[in-house]
């Protein structure tokens, strides 16, 4: 598939917050490195933080801007809530191999009523490699 593709798929799949559906659009050793966390390496542990996103937040990507360039796609997104952000995919062989993300992660919990002391333990969790 093509950047354009994959970057769509990858948008339906998380609107409907299909965990499964979103790892396997990545290559098994990709990157995902949202800037307001650390990055991830391999899809388990992208799908370990796509997990745990979905079970604290209902989240919506609206697609504001998506360009492509190469084996390259820029997402500009935004979502209901008046939240935005923008990645960056870098696709090859039809997967998704590097991910870069930028967003405000307090306006992501504001937006989406979650304690910010809770979410610091449920990361330092999930990096310790103790949720799923």
């Amino acid at each position: 598939m093509t950047p354009r593709r994959i970057v769509l798929a990858w948008v339906e799949a998380f609107n409907i917050g299909d965990v499964d559906g979103l790892a396997a659009l990545y290559a098994p050793d990709a990157v995902n490195h949202q800037m307001a966390y650390g990055p991830l390496a391999g899809r388990d542990a992208i799908r370990a933080m796509f997990a745990m996103e979905f079970g604290r937040a209902q989240m919506v990507c609206v697609i504001e801007q998506l360009l492509v360039d190469g084996e390259w796609a820029v997402l500009e997104w935004s979502d209901p809530k008046g939240f935005r952000g923008c990645g960056f995919f870098r696709v090859q062989g039809g997967l998704i191999v590097f991910q870069r993300g930028y967003f405000d992660r307090l306006q992501f919990y504001e937006a989406h009523g979650i304690d910010v002391a809770e979410a610091a333990a449920t990361e330092a969790a999930m990096k310790q490699g103790k949720t799923t």
